[in-house]
């Protein structure tokens, strides 16, 4: 049963927490990474944004002609839910760089492309592992073992078409909340 309840955040509520350091090849450290936390109720969706982006035919269609088109896509897409719902939407890409890459705005979707050698799947599972106790945290991927892993340190876990769905079903005017805890576990196979 899905955790998800839709709980205004206080105005005052910003806090930024930084992610650990560890000595493994999956470490990253609090220069590298920030995810901006809201209070204790926060709700976050985390997204495999590869995963994603090869999941749905027309955005693995835009990917093959332009991969950066590809990804501004979904990024709207997630903007827009963000803005409908409230839920912070994070989404780690792979990377190709020597550390790990942030760009966001405190009130953007947040992104992050991992440093080369270093997979995305590690950092959304590191994230999973540090924050899903504290917080609400759904992710989505298509990949079942990243999938087994967040929900076994707490986190949610939703398919790439029930994140479509969840999009879609936000996009339409409905309540996104309702209709999130609903989708979350409708979709999810």
């Amino acid at each position: 049963m899905s955790r998800w309840k839709f709980k205004a955040p206080s105005a005052g509520a910003l806090q930024t927490a930084s992610a650990e350091r560890s000595s493994d090849t999956d470490s990253f450290n609090a220069k590298d990474i920030q995810i901006i936390l809201m209070q204790p109720s926060a709700r976050y969706l985390i997204v495999d944004g590869h995963s994603i982006l090869f999941a749905w035919p027309e955005l693995r269609e835009l990917h093959a002609r332009r991969s950066s088109l590809a990804r501004e896509a979904l990024l709207k897409q997630l903007r827009d839910y963000q803005d409908w719902t409230g839920v912070h939407v994070v989404v780690v890409f792979d990377g190709k760089g020597k550390k790990v890459d942030a760009a966001s705005d405190p009130a953007e979707v947040q992104v992050f492309y991992s440093r080369s050698g270093q997979s995305a799947d590690a950092i959304i599972e590191r994230l999973a592992s540090k924050y899903a106790k504290r917080f609400e945290l759904m992710v989505a991927t298509a990949d079942l073992m990243e999938a087994e892993t967040v929900q076994a340190c707490g986190a949610e876990w939703i398919s790439p078409d029930g994140l479509h769905g969840l999009l879609m079903s936000a996009g339409r005017g409905s309540s996104g909340m309702r209709s999130f805890r609903a989708k979350s576990r409708n979709f999810a196979g």
